[in-house]
Order: C-alpha cells, then structure tokens, then sequence
C-alpha cells in the first residue's frame, strides 16, 4: 500500500511540474511580447510577466527568477525557477526553464516609390 500511495503521489508531481513548465512557458511569452514593442523598455516586459504570473498563480513557480535583455535588436527573456513538492523527498529538485526570443518591432515607413 505505501509504494501504491507513492506511485500516485509522483505521477501528481510529475502533472505539477508539466504544469509549472507551462506557466513558465507563457510567462515567458507575454513578457516578449511586452518587451518587443516599438518604444518599449525590459521594464515594461518585466512588468508584464509579474502582470502574467499574478493571473495564474504567483506560488506556481517557487523562487522564480526573470532575466529580459533587450538589445537593438533581439530581446531575450529566460524563465528559471522550481515547481512545487508533492512527494516529501528532500532530494527532489525539479528545476524549470523557459526561453523566448525575438525580433525588436520597429515603425518602418512605406518607402515603394510612386510613379508619376
């Protein structure tokens, strides 16, 4: 009955850590998007994500830590943090991760020449 009762326990925590990677995944997501607007700052991304993670539950992902750096260019955002415990095992450790990356948006005016 115990190794029942464990057997269960980690197929929950297996379901928790899948849903912990998601919750990474979009938080990830939404702070791009935020951060990739013309104008925007990594500020505005950082407070999208913190935005983001409110909504879906700010002790989903325990010791969350997110990294925006915005370039010229390209914006990167990384995820890192843990998924909760279900199953009292001091060794366990689940780490999660997420990566976004994308393209800076920028205004570029119709430059098609006109014909006369």
């Amino acid at each position: 009955m115990p190794l029942l009762l464990l057997l269960i326990l980690l197929a929950v925590q297996f379901g928790i850590w899948a849903h912990t990677v998601h919750v990474a995944q979009a938080t990830a997501a939404e702070a791009l998007s935020a951060a990739r607007l013309d104008g925007a700052t990594a500020a505005d991304g950082q407070a999208r994500a913190q935005a983001v993670r409110q909504q879906l539950g700010p002790h989903t992902l325990a010791d969350a830590h997110i990294q925006i750096t915005r370039g010229p260019d390209t914006v990167t955002v990384q995820v890192t943090g843990t998924a909760p415990r279900v199953v009292p095992l001091p060794f366990l450790h689940l780490p999660v991760r997420a990566h976004a990356a994308g393209p800076v948006e920028r205004f570029r005016p119709n430059t098609v020449p006109t014909t006369p």
